[in-house]
């Protein structure tokens, strides 16, 4: 019986299932987003998360025993470095799953699994390049703007000699009798 035993096997032997874990947990610590299916999105979410929490702790105990996990002293160095940084203050949930299209081979669902700290679409960088977009005839509002203003200037000393003109004969006038 298999009672409370609920890690997806994903088709793999014990050793094998270990080995690509460890591999796709150290290209997602180097790429910070990674494509996969979804069952094994999941399944590295389950590996790859308690590795981060261990990470928050700089000691030597916890680099060795990510390293039992990962395998790969580069990827032990990122981690503990720039990731660690990221997520001092997160108490957990350090990845998302979001959900692609199917694959066009197998049909398989595909998803897109990613560090929550090192992404860009919801950030705040987003809404700051947003607020740049340029118009459709390519230029930018802000380069469209000090040419209106020139227009109007220009159009506004044209007009301005002549109304003055006018107006000064018939303010002498009035003083010469």
């Amino acid at each position: 019986m298999r009672h409370g035993k609920k890690v997806n096997h994903l088709g793999r032997t014990a050793s094998h299932r270990k080995a690509m874990l460890a591999n796709m947990a150290s290209s997602l610590i180097l790429h910070k987003r990674i494509t996969t299916t979804l069952a094994k999105a999941k399944a590295l979410r389950t590996y790859v998360e308690p590795i981060i929490t261990k990470s928050k702790s700089d000691t030597t105990h916890s680099r060795r025993t990510v390293f039992a996990y990962l395998q790969d002293k580069e990827v032990v160095t990122i981690l503990f470095r720039e990731v660690a940084e990221k997520v001092a203050n997160r108490p957990g949930g350090y990845t998302r799953i979001i959900k692609l299209n199917n694959r066009l081979g197998d049909n398989a669902e595909m998803a897109l699994i990613e560090l929550v700290d090192y992404n860009t679409v919801y950030g705040k960088d987003a809404e700051a390049k947003e607020e740049k977009k340029t118009t459709r005839r390519g230029r930018s509002k802000s380069a469209a703007a000090p040419k209106a203003t020139e227009a109007k200037a220009e159009v506004v000393e044209e007009t301005a000699p002549e109304a003055t003109t006018e107006e000064a004969p018939a303010t002498e006038e009035p003083k010469g009798e």
